[in-house]
């Protein structure tokens, strides 16, 4: 009976996962590196399978289990959803690079899982401790996988500096929980809420405490000036790594500030939003300036994702239509990385790493269809329309101004012009790939299905740019679920 007042079933993708987690781990155990695409496969239909579990469970009602530490509802069915669909497109993508570098191994696949299970929990978080205890799964798990490749002094150091980062943001999230309890005496969101607007709480502790919350958020963001393990961590992870790091991480992130912010701390909402609003202008700058002078195209990302997360955070201090877009942008943010990284690891090869902007010199000399997709991404992240990015970032700029804040036109004048300088950069690869002389002759190989797969995630980006709507309706129905 006790189970049955838990709730359980309402967490069923979480338990599908996690079985499937541990099955491939004891079956690893018994193969050699020959049989190793056992490990594989069966990674893939694991990840599937907690998505389908997630689609079964699917309903427009919104449903608290575990006494209220798990929420299931719209924004997290669908931000899970997206977390297990985008693992398997990764691993599909990676395979041919991690068998080129020897770390074609179960370490990559269940580390990976773990991450995926550590984002579920700080997607259906309701509860402050639920809430960490998923952002530590994800980042140990993230720990190990950049240091993966054992014989790279670079991967180590990189993971090395994300550990100690990590570790100190860490402990400021937490010392800022301990406040808002010391400030509530709750930990649950809903019941800090509550406490907040029936004014129980002591708003000078609480406002410290939140200082804290938001320093934490803004690293796992990676947003300025808590942005120094980025570049470090994209450009010394293996790039099957950096696949996952720079890009699913982004949607749980989004959710995780909506727990806790929106949901939990609506009330206090005039003390974040100028902090939230100070964090972007200071990541568009930064990021966008420092992307141009880069050569090594992951460290190039690495900033333009310091861009990208400036309008994310910009789109919390824009109201409800705000939070819509800020998860339309993550979705948008996930579907164009993994479809960057996948062409990166696709042109990579055993003896020669697709790291530089140079690399990538005369692609359409080579293979026209992948340099398409190329510049689809590119064009996407620039918001280049009709691609998805466009219409993500006018989403967040309409927001901006609907919002009517006095300092709302500035800012939103000041994110189009810093989108324009970055256009520049992501410019500059496709310049590379269609007007340079071709930097190798080498044949582009891969799996059939990361190819196919590859070509679909690329177009992805241009039929859901010219059809936004239905998604954009999911999410914003995903958000009415969750307030």
């Amino acid at each position: 009976m006790e189970l049955l007042n838990l709730n359980i079933g309402l967490a069923a993708p979480e338990i599908v996962l996690l079985c499937g987690l541990f099955s491939v781990l004891l079956v690893d155990l018994w193969l050699n590196d020959e049989q190793r695409y056992i490990s594989h496969f069966l990674s893939i239909g694991v990840m599937v399978a907690a998505a389908v579990a997630q689609f079964l469970t699917w309903g427009h009602d919104s449903a608290a289990a575990f006494h209220g530490m798990y929420l299931a509802d719209g924004i997290s069915k669908l931000g899970k959803t997206v977390v297990y669909l985008g693992t398997a497109l990764l691993f599909v993508y990676a395979k041919p690079y991690n068998q080129a570098r020897g770390i074609f191994k179960g370490e990559y696949y269940t580390l990976a899982m773990f991450a995926a299970v550590g984002m579920s929990v700080m997607i259906g978080a309701g509860h402050f401790l639920a809430a960490y205890v998923g952002l530590e799964l994800l980042s140990l798990s993230l720990y190990a996988l950049i240091a993966l490749r054992r014989d790279s002094a670079r991967a180590a150091e990189a993971a090395l500096k994300y550990f100690v980062l990590g570790a100190l943001a860490s402990g400021l999230l937490l010392y800022g929980i301990s406040m808002v309890y010391g400030a509530t005496g709750k930990l649950e969101f809903a019941a800090v809420s509550e406490a907040l607007l029936t004014q129980s709480a002591n708003l000078w502790l609480l406002k410290l405490g939140l200082l804290m919350i938001v320093a934490g958020i803004a690293f796992k963001f990676g947003a300025v000036p808590f942005h120094m393990w980025v570049p470090d961590v994209y450009q010394g992870a293996p790039t099957s790594a950096a696949g996952l790091i720079g890009t699913l991480p982004k949607i749980a992130a989004t959710v995780f500030a909506f727990r806790i912010l929106v949901y939990g701390l609506a009330a206090v909402k005039a003390d974040w939003q100028p902090m939230f609003a100070g964090l972007a202008v200071l990541s568009l700058l930064l990021g966008n300036l420092v992307a141009i002078m880069q050569t090594n195209i992951k460290r190039m990302l690495a900033y333009s994702t310091i861009s990208h997360m400036g309008f994310i955070l910009l789109s919390f201090v824009a109201g409800q239509m705000g939070l819509s877009a800020a998860v339309y942008y993550a979705i948008t943010y996930v579907l164009t990385g993994l479809a960057g990284f996948g062409v990166l690891m696709l042109l990579s090869r055993e003896d020669a790493e697709c790291e530089n902007i140079a690399d990538l010199a005369g692609l359409n000399q080579r293979n026209a269809w992948y340099a398409f997709i190329m510049l689809l991404v590119m064009f996407s992240m620039a918001g280049i329309p009709p691609l998805m990015g466009f219409y993500a970032k006018f989403a967040v700029i309409k927001a901006l101004l609907a919002a009517q804040y006095v300092w709302a036109l500035p800012v939103a004048v000041f994110a189009v012009m810093m989108n324009l300088i970055g256009a520049f950069y992501y410019l500059r690869v496709v310049r590379a790939m269609y007007f340079e002389e071709k930097a190798s002759d080498a044949p582009i190989t891969g799996d059939a299905s990361g190819r196919v797969l590859l070509s679909v995630n690329g177009l992805m980006l241009l039929v859901w740019g010219v059809f936004p709507a239905h998604l954009m309706a999911l999410v914003a129905q995903a958000i009415d679920t969750a307030l």
